[in-house]
C-alpha cells in the first residue's frame, strides 16, 4: 500500500531512483543545519540535468513518454520535506512563521516513510505535492479526525463526531474530469494554436481580432490542465486523503490537496488572483521554499524558480520572464488607483469587470510561449502583438510611483516578531 511501485512500470523507473537516491545520500550525510539548501540544489540539479537530456541530447522533445513529470513532483517533495525537517530539526521556534511552526518536524522520517511519501501511489504520476505530516497523519488514520476536533460539533447537536464521506467530492471532481477532456478534445482541434503564427491570419486579420483569438486560443488550452489536476485530486480523495475541514455552512470540504480554483480563475480581477488559484499547491512549495525565504528580489527568484522547475524549453523563460513585469507592473496600478473606486458599488462594479478583461488579456499573452515552447513562433506571436503588453508594463514600472504600502511586509510574522510587537 505504501510503495506501489508497480505503477512506475510506465515511466523512467532509472531517473525516479536515481534522484530519490542522490537526494536520500544528500539526506543523511549533511547536517541539519544545511539539509534545506543541498536538498534543494540537489534535487533541482539533478531534475535540470534530466530536462536538458530529455530535450536536448536525447532528442525526445514531446513525442515520447515524458518521466519529467513524476519527477518533478517528486523534487517538490523532497525539497519541502527538507525544509520542512530543517525548520524542525536547524532553526529555533520563536524564528518561524505560524505556518512554518505547524508544519516543522522534530524527527527525521524512517527510510520507509521517507519512500512512502515520496512514492506513494496517490500522487506518484501526477501530485499533487502534500505536507508530510498530513500525508503522516492520513497514513496513521488521523486525517479527518483531526480536523473534525476543530468544530465544537455538540454545539451543531451531534453527540459524536460525523463520519465524512468523499464520495460525493469523488463523484463530483470526476464528472469535472469528464467534462474537461469533452472541452479538450473539441476545442484544441476547432481553435489551433499554429493559426497565431500563420501568415495570411497575422497580415488579414486587425490587432484586436488577433487579441481576441488569442484570449479563445488560450481558453482551449486551459481543459487538459483542468483534467489532469482534478482528476489526481480525485485520486486522493477516493483513497480519503485530502480533507479539510467544514466550511461556514457545515459542509465537508475535500479541498486539502486541490490544484486549481476553476470559477476563481476564470473570474480573477487581478494577475496575482488568477496565480493564486492556478497550480495552487506549486504555487504553494514555490511561496514555502522560495519566496518566504530568499533575502532579495523574491518576486524575481521565485519566477525563476518556476521556470527551472517546469523544464528548459525556451517559452517557459519567455513566459515567466514575461510574468515578472506583469506581476510588478499590476501590482503599481493596483496600488495606485484600486482605492478610488472603492467608494460605491457601481465605481467598484467598473473596477471589477475592467480588471477581469485586462487580467485575462493579461494572462493569454503571458502564457501564449507556454504552450508554444519554442522561440521562433514566440518571437513571431509577440511581433504581431507589437510587444504590447511588455511595453506597457515596463512604461507603468518606471513611470508610476510606488505608494508606500506597496512595501508590504513580505516575511512571514515570527513568534519573535509578535512577541516584540507586544513588548512595543
Amino acid at each position: 500500500m505504501l510503495l506501489s511501485l508497480p505503477l512506475l512500470d510506465s515511466l523512467d523507473f532509472s531517473n525516479l531512483s536515481g534522484h530519490e537516491c542522490i537526494a536520500l545520500l544528500c539526506w543523511h550525510t549533511g547536517l541539519d543545519t544545511f539539509l534545506d539548501r543541498y536538498s534543494f540544489f540537489v534535487a533541482m540539479g539533478y531534475l535540470t540535468i534530466c530536462h536538458i537530456s530529455r530535450i536536448y541530447i536525447f532528442h525526445y522533445g514531446i513525442l515520447t513518454t515524458d518521466f519529467s513529470g513524476p519527477l518533478m513532483i517528486v523534487t517538490q517533495k523532497i525539497t519541502t520535506l527538507a525544509f520542512q525537517v530543517h525548520d524542525g530539526l536547524g532553526r529555533r521556534a520563536e524564528d518561524l512563521s505560524a505556518e512554518q511552526h505547524r508544519l516543522a518536524i522534530k524527527v527525521k522520517p524512517s527510510f520507509l516513510e521517507y519512500l512512502s511519501y515520496l512514492l506513494n501511489f496517490m500522487s506518484v504520476i501526477a501530485g499533487p505535492c502534500n505536507n508530510f505530516k498530513d500525508y503522516t497523519a492520513f497514513i496513521e488514520g488521523r486525517h479527518i479526525h483531526m480536523k473534525l476536533l476543530e468544530v465544537n460539533w455538540k454545539q451543531k447537536g451531534f453527540h459524536s463526531l460525523p463520519e465524512p464521506s468523499p464520495t460525493g467530492a469523488v463523484i463530483h471532481k470526476l464528472c469535472m474530469t469528464l467534462v474537461a477532456l469533452l472541452l479538450f478534445l473539441t476545442l484544441t482541434k476547432t481553435f489551433p494554436v499554429t493559426c497565431l503564427m500563420d501568415d495570411s491570419f497575422v497580415h488579414r486579420a486587425n490587432f484586436l481580432t488577433r487579441l481576441g483569438y488569442l484570449y479563445v486560443v488560450m481558453q482551449a488550452s486551459k481543459p487538459k490542465y483542468y483534467f489532469a489536476w482534478t482528476l489526481a485530486d480525485a485520486v486522493n480523495n477516493a483513497a480519503g486523503f485530502g480533507f479539510s475541514g467544514v466550511d461556514k455552512n457545515g459542509n465537508f470540504c475535500w479541498d486539502l490537496l486541490s490544484n486549481l480554483n476553476i470559477w476563481k480563475i476564470e473570474t480573477a480581477t487581478s494577475f496575482k488572483m488568477y496565480l493564486e488559484n492556478w497550480n495552487i499547491q506549486t504555487a504553494i512549495w514555490l511561496k514555502r521554499v522560495c519566496y518566504e525565504r530568499v533575502p532579495w528580489y523574491p518576486t524575481v527568484l521565485t519566477f525563476i524558480l518556476s521556470a527551472l522547475w517546469h523544464g528548459v524549453y525556451p517559452g517557459y523563460y519567455f513566459t515567466f520572464l514575461t510574468g515578472i513585469l506583469v506581476t510588478l507592473a499590476a501590482r503599481t496600478v493596483r496600488n495606485n488607483y484600486r482605492y478610488y473606486f472603492l467608494s460605491s458599488g457601481t465605481l467598484k462594479l467598473v473596477y471589477d469587470v475592467v480588471t477581469w478583461a485586462v487580467t485575462q488579456l493579461a494572462v493569454s499573452y503571458t502564457v501564449a510561449p507556454f504552450v508554444m515552447l519554442a522561440v521562433e513562433p514566440t518571437i513571431s506571436l509577440y511581433k504581431s502583438m507589437y510587444f504590447y503588453l511588455h511595453i506597457i508594463s515596463l512604461l507603468i514600472i518606471l513611470f508610476l510611483p510606488v505608494r508606500p504600502h506597496a512595501h508590504m511586509q513580505r516575511q512571514p510574522q515570527t513568534l519573535n516578531s509578535v512577541n516584540k510587537k507586544k513588548a512595543d
